[in-house]
């Protein structure tokens, strides 16, 4: 806890926030009826509330404050309206160390990540802020699926979703982390386009091997050291 804690001044809100194309929201555009089962089935406590994408953000609402939608004979996107609240933005490159003072002086838990030209690029929450501190917590049990897949010969199985600071620290990996945050987008830039599968490269000290590519996107990978015998296929 006392690493993480002095690893806050060197650590900002881009290394750990939700990037824009996984933050989930509701889209008033959308009718009623899917926005309602949306609602519903949510796992989240706050979801950002938004017309077309997340640059025309109208607030956030709390699942607490929503029960009357759920149960109203009569739901409306303006009662969805008026039970959010102001969304509150947070500057790219914010410290963590100065993020966590900033939601305690606002009492906010969580907040828009933009950049310097106000656009949205992701979503940050006290508890991302929480777990760089005292490490991955979740309150509900099986929600959180695993990105990281040992293999019987050693090597890994990685999605391309994953952020490298995590896979470095639950490896004890020193996989480059001071450009691109995720997997896919290390990938990515080595090779400088979108590969095949079956695409090798090698980083520093570890060997990558491009399991499946989907959607402009590298979703898994297989990952060793060098040193070790080239493994067989992925389990």
């Amino acid at each position: 806890m006392l690493a993480g804690i002095l690893e806050l001044d060197r650590v900002t809100v881009n290394d750990i926030m939700i990037p824009r194309n996984e933050v989930v929201g509701i889209d008033l555009e959308d009718d009623l009826e899917q926005i309602t089962a949306q609602l519903r089935n949510t796992t989240h406590t706050r979801l950002p509330v938004y017309r077309h994408d997340l640059n025309q953000i109208e607030g956030v609402v709390h699942m607490r404050r929503i029960a009357r939608l759920l149960t109203s004979s009569r739901p409306s996107h303006e009662l969805l309206r008026s039970a959010c609240v102001t969304p509150y933005f947070v500057p790219e490159n914010t410290p963590l160390s100065t993020q966590l003072i900033n939601f305690q002086k606002h009492k906010r838990r969580m907040g828009m990540v933009v950049d310097e030209y106000g656009e949205v690029i992701g979503l940050v929450t006290l508890e991302d802020i929480l777990e760089e501190i005292v490490g991955e917590f979740t309150t509900q049990p099986g929600v959180h699926e695993p990105e990281i897949h040992p293999q019987d010969d050693g090597s890994y199985v990685v999605d391309g979703s994953a952020h490298i600071r995590e896979v470095n620290r639950e490896l004890s990996w020193r996989l480059p982390c001071d450009g691109p945050r995720t997997i896919n987008g290390l990938v990515t830039e080595a090779l400088e386009n979108l590969p095949d599968s079956s695409v090798c490269l090698k980083i520093g000290a570890y060997h990558l091997e491009i399991l499946q590519s989907a959607e402009n996107r590298v979703t898994q990978v297989r990952i060793w050291q060098h040193g070790q015998r080239q493994p067989g296929p992925a389990a």
